[in-house]
Order: C-alpha cells, then structure tokens, then sequence
C-alpha cells in the first residue's frame, strides 16, 4: 500500500540553499572525498543516512557514505578502491552493493534499482532516508518529503511494504526512535505489529547489531519498554504480563553519563531478551555471562532485601559482577544508589573490587597444598576475608591459609 503524501515541504523550500550549501562543504572536509565523488558515472546521488545526519547535524567524524549509481557497481568500487588506495569489500553479491574503506570515511556503492531514480528513493526504508543530493546538477531530490518527516520528528514509510523488503527495517524503526526521539507515524505501528514475526526470516547477526545500536541510544529506556509493550519479540519467547513495565523503575540521578552509556545497555538487553534468546542472537561470550550474572543477581532481589544478603552472598555477587556492578545498582533501593557508586567508584575498596592477597603458587609452596579445587576454594576463602578487611597483613593470610587447610583437607586414616 502506498502512502500519499499531503505534505507541503515548506522547510525544503526555505532552506534549500543552505542545505545545499552544508552539503556541498561537508564534502570538501574529507580528505579526498571530493575528488573520489567527481569520479562516479553520470546519474549518481548521495543518499541516506549520511544526508539525514547532516542535516539533523549529528554527523559522525568517521561517516558511512551511501551512493546510488546507474549500474557497475562491484567494477567502479574496484576502481575506486584501487585508485585511492581504499579496502574494497562486497557486502553483498546478489544486489551489488560494494563498500570502500578510507581513514576518515567509509563509502557504499550500490546499483539504482529501478528505471526512475525517485522510484529507487521511494522504496527505500523511511522517507528520512530517502533524500538524494544529484552530483550533477547539486541539488536535492525528496520525492517522499523525508526532510519535512526529519524536521518534525516523524518515522514514516511511504510504502508500508518497504519495511517487508528487508524485514530488519523492522527493528530499524526502533533504533531511529532510540537514537533519534523519533515518532512512529500510527499506520507504520500498526503494520510492524502486524508484521513482526517477518524478523524471524532476518539472520541472528543482523538482529543483534541492531538491537545493540539501540540500547546505546539516548532514549533506550523509552525503546526497550516499548519492544516489550508490542512484544516485538513474541515469535521467539514468551512474555509475563507485566513484562513491559519492568523498567519503570530505573533513576538515572546519581549515575555518571559514562556510566549510563557503558552500562545501561546490559541491563536493557536482560529486560529485553530472556536468557535462551540472548544465546540464540549470538552475542559474545562476555555479553551473555555479564547479562545473564545480572539476571541472577537481580532475581535475588526480589526474593529478598541487598540488607538479608548473607556475607558469602555478597561476596560473590561483588566477584560475578564487579566489571559491571553500576547496572545491578540500577535495581537496588534508590537510597542505596549514591553510596554504592561511590564505594564503586574507589577501586580500592577492598570489597567492591574484590582480589587475591595472595596466589596460587605461594599457597602451594607455603602450604604445602596442590592444584585442583581445593586450592582454588582456599583463594576464594582468602579473598572474602581480605574483602572484609580481616586480614591486615602476609603473615596473618598464612596463618589463616594453614589453619583453613588442616579443617578442609581431606582425612585420610
């Protein structure tokens, strides 16, 4: 179904030149960008994200650079990337997209895929990336009013079907409104509600990189409540029916923004995904065990208060989470915020970043104690009590690593 706009693009209007204009010096900032651009066939636009960031002005100092050109795309790549000394990839094979790699800049190139070049522009994901800029005659093409959608907020398709194209445009959407505090237009909702379990025709790879783009948002708490609110992934897990108000209680006050950036997403990604899917859409290793030891950790929580946490508990609640304690302190108590960040915060706290006073191989020489799990239990003894600052000095750590091991080594008759 196709969307007909009723849009007067009176901001095009007034602000063509200096639009224009931006692009046009933007262009020259880039090391040889300008000269690389001259290059291309007649007929060849700049397109997407690249135009939408310089105009919202938030364009990255290492940009992606989207090029639409009439055809040969994988052969003028080559070119290009030979003569300028840039890596050349196909990304892929089938519709003839090519990037090349520069320092400052990176550059796509794929073939115009229908006849008319406002029709290429039209099929493509949102009208926000659907603005060209003509090389060759140095100006704008906006046949869906994409820059009346970016200066009034909106995330709009002019195709519903264009979504159902590449179905990744799907969660696409949403890391527009994460990044961008965008508006999803009611009749785009609507069909990607209707339309999500297309996700699961998207490989894990592609629905992963976007679902880390948007929980590095700026406004991810807002997207991921609302994922859960649609039950975006309802194709994949099942979903409580309080699910979607889990978030409802972070407070973001006491937290440094480096702190919200690093991470936020870890906690946002555990109220997002449940554990088997977290495996399924391949995140790392370090991603699934610092996402699943907050899941564990969190749950504890509501069986009891961080105040009945027996000693051992804490202990190893510090030792599992250490590296990413800020995002269990999102579910305590607000009151226990300020201080727990600033005991954080001071890695010399004994406690909260918890080490051995003293290792393996001294304890085997000095103790007379042999590899396996034993010593490795007789550490973790040791560390928790150097944690709770009851071991003061080397002398009293093997004192105390003596007397451990004669009560826990095995007895032979």
């Amino acid at each position: 179904m196709e969307i007909k706009s009723n849009f007067n693009n009176e901001y095009l209007s007034m602000h063509y030149p200096t639009l224009v204009s931006k692009i046009k010096d933007n262009i020259k900032t880039y090391q040889n960008l300008e000269i690389i651009l001259s290059e291309l066939p007649y007929g060849s636009i700049l397109v997407g994200g690249y135009i939408r960031d310089l105009i919202l002005e938030r364009l990255s100092p290492y940009p992606d650079i989207d090029i639409v050109i009439p055809n040969n795309s994988i052969e003028i790549g080559k070119n290009l990337a030979e003569k300028f000394s840039g890596k050349f990839l196909v990304l892929d094979q089938d519709r003839n997209i090519v990037r090349i790699i520069f320092r400052n800049f990176t550059i796509d190139i794929a073939n115009q895929t229908h006849e008319l070049l406002t029709e290429d522009l039209k099929s493509r994901d949102f009208t926000i990336n659907s603005i060209g800029f003509s090389f060759d005659q140095g100006k704008l093409i906006d046949p869906a009013d994409g820059i009346y959608d970016l200066n009034n907020s909106l995330l709009r398709s002019l195709r519903s079907e264009n979504l159902l194209n590449d179905p990744i445009r799907i969660l696409r959407c949403f890391r527009f409104v994460s990044e961008l505090n965008f508006h999803i237009v009611p009749h785009i909702l609507e069909f990607i509600e209707l339309n999500k379990f297309q996700l699961k025709t998207v490989s894990v790879e592609r629905i992963q990189y976007e679902l880390k783009k948007i929980v590095q948002g700026k406004e991810a708490l807002k997207t991921v409540e609302f994922l859960n609110e649609i039950k975006i992934f309802d194709w994949i897990q099942s979903y409580e029916h309080n699910h979607a108000n889990r978030l409802s209680f972070i407070n973001f006050d006491n937290f440094l923004q480096d702190e919200i950036d690093e991470f936020f997403p870890i906690a946002y990604l555990k109220e997002l995904l449940k554990e088997p899917v977290i495996s399924k859409f391949k995140f790392s290793k370090s991603d699934i065990l610092a996402i699943n030891s907050l899941r564990i950790w969190s749950e504890k929580l509501k069986q009891k208060s961080i105040l009945h946490f027996t000693e051992i508990e804490r202990f190893q609640m510090h030792k599992d989470l250490e590296m990413i304690l800020p995002a269990f302190i999102l579910y305590l108590p607000k009151k226990f915020h300020k201080e727990w960040l600033k005991r954080w915060r001071n890695k010399k706290d004994k406690l909260f970043h918890p080490r051995n006073y003293i290792n393996g191989n001294q304890l085997k020489n000095i103790v007379a104690i042999e590899d396996g799990p034993l010593l490795g239990d007789l550490l973790n003894y040791l560390s928790k009590e150097f944690a709770y600052e009851r071991l003061n000095n080397f002398d009293e750590a093997i004192y105390k690593a003596k007397r451990w091991f004669q009560q826990n080594a095995p007895k032979y008759d």
